[in-house]
Order: C-alpha cells, then structure tokens, then sequence
C-alpha cells in the first residue's frame, strides 16, 4: 500500500512515523519547504500542555487527543532523544475575576484527569515561583507541564521515518489530488506525479486548499498569528515554572517561558488574519508591545529590551470549524484528512497520529513489523559533556575542539553532523536555518553576526559552492552576493 503524507510538520511527521511500523507500506511525505518543520511547526510557544483548559463538552475529541499527546510525548521524547524540560505550568490570577477564571479550569482538570492541579494561594505562589509579580492574587498550578523543541521533535521524527524505510520529498509542492472512479490514485507535484492509494492531508495553512484538490470544500482555515519576544540567556528574572496569563475564549494566554536552550521566550498574540496572509510570518509594534504589557502583569519585572534577540512571528491553521478535522473519506476512497490542527496541536500530535492510524485501520487490514526501531540519537553535543568525555572526543576527532558559535557553544564537528544527518533525510539544499534548528548554532545573543561567516565557509567546503550563494532558509535568501573585489573590479 501507497501512502502520501503530504506536509513534513508535527502532525504529518508524527503520522508517517506510525506509518512505518506496518508491513507492506510505502510512506512518501512531502513537503513544499526545503526542510522539515519549517511550516506551523517552526514558530509557537513550545508548550506540552497538561490539557486543564480543553473543555470535553465543547470538544470532546480533541480534549481526549491532547491528553493522550500529553502522556505520549513522555515516551517520544526518551526514544527518539529530543530536548525537552517538564517544570510545570502556573496560570496567573492578578485579580478576583481572574480567580474565578482560575477556579474554572480547576474543574476541567479535575474533569479531565489531570493529575496534581491545584489552586495556590499567593503566599505558596511567591515561594514556587519567586519571579512572579507580588501583586497576583493566586495561581492555578499544573506539575506535568512540559516544553521541548518543537523543529527538533520535527528532526527527529524524520530522521527516524527515514530509519525505518519512509521517504521524505522535499522542494516538491501538491498541484492536484488525482482521484479516479472516486478513489484518490495520487497527487501532481511540482516533480511529477506520485502515485498513492491513501493520502494524508496535513498541510497546515494550506490544508484547506489541498482538500479542495479532492473536491471536499466544506471548510476553510484562516491563519492566526502569534507573535514572540526571545531575551538572551543572560536575562532575568527567568521563571522556571512556565507561567502565563488568564486564558481567554481566543487564546491561551501571554506565555512566559524558559526554553530547553536556557533563553527567555514571552508570547504569543493571536491575531485572525484574513486567509490570503498565510505568509505573514513578521512581527508588529503593536503585537510586540501587547505582549510585553500582558507580560509584565505577571512577572516581578521584565528584564530590559537591550537583551532582547530577537522577535518574530509564527502562525496557526485556525479552522472554521473550530477544532481539529480528522476525517477518512469515503468519495473520494483513500483521501484522510489531518487538518485543523490549531492550539494544542503540538500537544496533540501523537494522538492525532495515533488516531489518523485507527481510521485508516477501519478500511485497510495493517499487520506491524516484527522489528520496528523506535529510537533515533540526538547529535553529540560538546558543551553538554564532561571535560573527560570532551577531552576524549576531541583527541578522536579535532573539530569537536574547534568552537564556532561562542554563544552556544557550537562545535565544528556538530556542524558536520547536521549536514550530514539533512543530507540522509533528503534535504537537497544545505541552509543556514537547517543547521542552526539541529545544533542551536546561532540561536545565541549575536543571533549569527560573528558565526555565521565561518559556517558559511564550512558549509562551502560541504557542498562545493562559494561562501556567499549559501541560503538561510528557502529560494532567495542568499548570504552574498560575491566576493567584495568584484564589486570593485565592476565599478
């Protein structure tokens, strides 16, 4: 059996992974990005949910599929080696409305089965989490929270599928879902025709117009933008708890989040876009000085601005449906739908995989593999080990010795590796971006400035091509335009 996945984020990654395990399947993901992860996958807040604030009246399944993600990710995050930190969440009351907001999804969690939430006063707030603003009122506590690297989850997931016999297609965009005396037979591409007897929509933002192709036009998605601050490691205060606003009927809440690499990550805004702004990946001043305004309602104080490194934007497939679509048509026969993957998505994937599978098994016999390989190892990294384990290493091999991104203490070997590890996934194009998400290269306060010149040169080397005609993310990005004497000699 053929199966198309089309989309190489979260959801479409963690599907074709389950994929993997059943005989007799030829899984082919594709992506219309250069890399993996790249989509709504790229930019959120980072957050496992502990799931206290789905309702299960109002929605049912995906309240059942962020639980069932939730406990998940535990196990994924052991097997396939993905950063990820479990400190445990605090919504924030700064006022007795807010209290009654708190008391609220108290209920739900309880409800829901979320083991250890509970309302703290202020005075047990302040002592588990001294950075919160000593005029909060109370917080309502939920210990299994976690956050990982979500373009990381998306690595390793591919790297595993591809371990496992998948394949991933990536410059290769869906032009048409081919369906014949109404069974789906494939989908054109950019590359040519792939032949499938099931495909698997998880094409995020553009999920809808990809449904279209297949004649299903009973929805449409519009993007929802979020917009985040990222401080430098060295800022503080820096909650170890996640802490965050009040959610809202529209959004979770100002998140304030300490990250797997140590940096400080405040946001999101949730802005409905109309849907032709599927592209409006840039941040605002106006959603820029919401989020620290919201921000700083909760926290003691906000480090200063100089130590702010960045800003940026993601978005989010909002649905007019309100909630996840997981369908399995039956006209056209073999066309299965993963869309609608708004907040708690992240969360959420394994589930969603989990359930994609269980419809497709309602119509196809899959029996697993008696041997399946669950796991996948993360890229060594030299700052994290011992000074004998790091002598040891660099006595081998002499690039682990050699620094390159002093901020995140970076290796010239880890960077060999990740180019190395694009390639076998089926990367075509080697980019800045796609070392920088698989070593934390330039994820650092000089976001690049001093490294960047010597991985460009290490990256030429790779590749055969010069310094500058290296990307940083997709068709255009060049870092240069030639060598400097050139400009001269042309004048």
């Amino acid at each position: 059996m053929r199966v198309v996945v089309i989309g190489a984020g979260v959801t479409g990654l963690s599907t074709a992974r389950l994929l993997t395990r059943y005989r007799g399947v030829d899984v082919v993901v594709v992506e219309r990005n250069p890399d993996v992860g790249w989509g709504v996958s790229k930019a959120n807040t980072s957050i496992i949910h502990p799931c206290h604030e789905e309702d299960p009246d109002k929605h049912p399944l995906r309240t059942k599929l962020c639980l069932e993600g939730h406990n998940t990710w535990y196990r994924w995050v052991r097997e396939l080696d993905i950063d990820a930190r479990w400190p445990g969440e605090i919504i924030i009351a700064t006022s007795r409305e807010e209290y009654r907001v708190l008391k609220h999804y108290h209920r739900l969690a309880m409800r829901n089965g979320v083991p250890g939430v509970r309302i703290i006063d202020r005075d047990e707030l302040l002592r588990i989490e001294p950075s919160v603003n000593p005029d909060s009122v109370a917080g309502l506590y939920a210990p299994s929270a976690g956050t990982i690297d979500p373009v990381g989850a998306c690595i390793a997931l591919a790297e595993n599928i591809v371990d496992n016999g998948g394949r991933i297609l990536f410059n290769t965009e869906v032009r048409d879902v081919v369906v014949r005396d109404r069974r789906v037979r494939g989908v054109k591409t950019s590359r040519g025709f792939i032949e499938a007897d099931i495909v698997v929509n998880a094409a995020g933002l553009y999920a809808d117009i990809i449904s279209r192709m297949a004649g299903i036009n009973d929805y449409n998605i519009h993007p929802r933008r979020g917009q985040y601050i990222l401080y430098d490691r060295m800022a503080e205060p820096k909650p170890d708890k996640i802490i965050h606003t009040a959610p809202t009927p529209k959004t979770k809440g100002v998140y304030i989040v300490k990250t797997v690499e140590n940096t400080l990550l405040i946001g999101p805004t949730a802005e409905d876009l109309p849907p032709d702004m599927r592209d409006a990946t840039y941040p605002t001043r106006e959603g820029i000085e919401y989020i620290l305004r919201n921000a700083s309602k909760i926290i003691s104080r906000l480090p200063p601005r100089s130590l702010v490194i960045r800003m940026f934007a993601g978005l989010r497939p909002e649905p007019s449906t309100g909630t996840f679509i997981l369908r399995f048509h039956e006209d056209p026969w073999g066309f299965v739908e993963a869309t609608g993957i708004r907040s708690p998505g992240l969360t959420a994937a394994p589930g969603i995989a989990r359930y994609i599978i269980d419809l497709i098994k309602e119509h196809v016999d899959l029996v697993e593999k008696e041997k399946w390989n669950p796991f996948r190892r993360g890229i060594r990294r030299v700052k994290e080990l011992g000074l004998t384990e790091r002598n040891k290493l660099i006595r081998e091999d002499p690039r682990y010795g050699r620094i390159i991104c002093k901020c995140m203490g970076v290796s010239e070997a880890e960077i060999v590796e990740a180019v190395e590890r694009m390639r076998k996934i089926g990367v075509e194009e080697i980019t800045f971006d796609g070392v920088k998400f698989r070593v934390h290269a330039m994820y650092g306060r000089c976001q690049g400035t001093f490294c960047r010149p010597e991985i460009s040169l290490i990256l030429s080397r790779l590749t055969g091509k010069p310094p500058w005609m290296m990307r940083f993310k997709d068709h255009g990005s060049f870092y240069g335009v030639g060598e400097v004497k050139d400009l001269f000699r042309r004048g």
